[in-house]
This record gives C-alpha cells, sequence and structure tokens, in this order.
C-alpha cells in the first residue's frame, strides 16, 4: 500500500518510518515540552529531521495523565507557527496532534498535512472531512476514559478502530491515508498495555498501516522503576517488538537512537 503525504511517498510495509515528537506543552509527561519557545521548537523539530525523521509531529497539549486542559486559542497559539515555520523549513510532512476541529483547521492552513487524533473521531467526527478536504492523512487512535473493557481487550481495540476508519473513509479520506494506533498509554493499566503490545499483530486484521507511539511512556518506567530521562533502553525494546509485529511508524522523541534502532529491527524482520 503506498500513499503520498504532502509530497511523500510512503510504502508501508516496506520498512518502518520514523515520526519526531516536538512538544510545544509547559507539562509534557517526557520533559521535552517547550512552551512558547517557537525558535526552540523549530530547532528541535529540524535537528530531528537532520538525525532521520521522516516526519514531525508537533502538539500543544499534553495528553499525560492529569494533564491540564488548554483553550482552543491557546492551543493554536502554540502550534500554529511552529507548524508553519517546520512545514516550509524542512523537507518531511508535518502532523498537528489534536483532537480540536479548530486547531486542526489553523494548523492545516499553516502546513500540516497530516492529522493525529488521539480520540480516534470520537469527539470531534469533523476531522475526517477536513482531512479529506485537504487531502491529508489522519492517525486514528484507540482512547477511553478509565480502564474497564467489557470483553477481551484487543477485540474491544479493534473494534473501536475499525469504526474510527470506517467513519473517516465514509467522509471520503484515502485508505491508504488513514492509520491506526492502538493507543499505548491511553485509557490502559500497565499491564493491558503490555498485552496490547503483545499482540500487535492482530491489528493487521484491519488492513491499515500502523504507528505505534511507545517512547519513554510510564508503563516502561514502572517495569524498570526509572524515571522518563532514563527511559531509552525501555523504549528501544518496545520499538524493536513493535516492528517485528508489524508497526509502519514509530513515534519517538529519541530520534537518531530509534532510527537505529529501526534499521537494525527492520534487517531482523
Amino acid at each position: 500500500m503506498i500513499a503520498e503525504i504532502g509530497g511523500h511517498r510512503f510504502d508501508w510495509g516496506s520498512r518502518t518510518y520514523v515520526m519526531g515528537i516536538v512538544n510545544v506543552t509547559p507539562d509534557s509527561f517526557s520533559g521535552d515540552g517547550l512552551g512558547h519557545d517557537l525558535e526552540a521548537a523549530v530547532a528541535q523539530g529540524l535537528r530531528m529531521v537532520g538525525e532521520g525523521a521522516e516526519l514531525l509531529d508537533v502538539g500543544g497539549e499534553s495528553t499525560r495523565p492529569g494533564h491540564v486542559p488548554v483553550s482552543t486559542d491557546e492551543e493554536i497559539a502554540r502550534t500554529e507557527e511552529v507548524v508553519r515555520r517546520l512545514s516550509r523549513e524542512s523537507n518531511v510532512p508535518v502532523s498537528i496532534d489534536t483532537y480540536k476541529l479548530d486547531v486542526a483547521v489553523a494548523a492545516v492552513a499553516a502546513g500540516a498535512t497530516i492529522v493525529n487524533d488521539v480520540w480516534g473521531l470520537t469527539r470531534s467526527p469533523g476531522l475526517a472531512e477536513l482531512a479529506a478536504r485537504h487531502d491529508c492523512a489522519l492517525v486514528l487512535m484507540h482512547n477511553q476514559d478509565g480502564t474497564e473493557y467489557a470483553g477481551d481487550i484487543m477485540s474491544e481495540v479493534k473494534r473501536f478502530l475499525r469504526a474510527s476508519v470506517d467513519a473517516a473513509g465514509a467522509a471520503g479520506v484515502r485508505r491508504e491515508r488513514i492509520l491506526i494506533d492502538p493507543g499505548i498509554g491511553f485509557g490502559k493499566t500497565a499491564d493491558q498495555n503490555w498485552e496490547v503490545m503483545r499482540r500487535l499483530v492482530e491489528l493487521r486484521d484491519l488492513g491499515q498501516p500502523v504507528l505505534i507511539g511507545t517512547s519513554r511512556k510510564s508503563f516502561i518506567g514502572k517495569l524498570l522503576d526509572v524515571p522518563a530521562d532514563e527511559r531509552l533502553a525501555g523504549t528501544a525494546a518496545t520499538v524493536t517488538a513493535a516492528i517485528l509485529r508489524g508497526a509502519d511508524v514509530v513515534r519517538v522523541h529519541d530520534v537518531r537512537e530509534m532510527m537505529r534502532v529501526a534499521r537494525v529491527a527492520d534487517r531482523m524482520k
């Protein structure tokens, strides 16, 4: 399956693509939030591209447990100019990490060609129409309030994602531009995260490219008993496992190191 995104060709299934995370928040769980420092955010994104990132994901609201929600206006103020600058100054597609329609509208107008929705269209269904109208790719993530599941967790994740993919397709988003994300760290306990990771290959039943984000997350920290800035090795292990189980894109903070991990994992695969 081949997709054209922002003037770039992505051959899903041929190798792994690395997405660099640019957090323009003051309260990122990973300690890398850059707040309103435009120049630092742009410099970070360009550094990541120099290290090999083939996509950049700009986020203006933390999604860590206990985060403080921000207004739409504030989120736009944090992200719009960063997206504009990175879209102009880098040579890779730029993603906006938001579930708010107005934030996505501003980002797409500024040059974003991917919308990364952590609520899989359940909070803002209009994101699908926006993506279709502007030929953007759409990342649809599984999420829920709480960690209780009526049945088998992977069956529930797949059911949610299948509905999200169908909604995006109905709105006109081309199937090769729809990526699915099982939402590691969202609506799941640490044990549930490990189960989803172990069973990632089951997502192939949905026939869509898969994006995985495990970088520096708390389920790694709990296992190793280390803070966010000491989770590089654990992240590398989960990235390797994800690639061997079929991930097409890995979303990471440490681009240089994870590019090397991905290259080795792809060779093993």
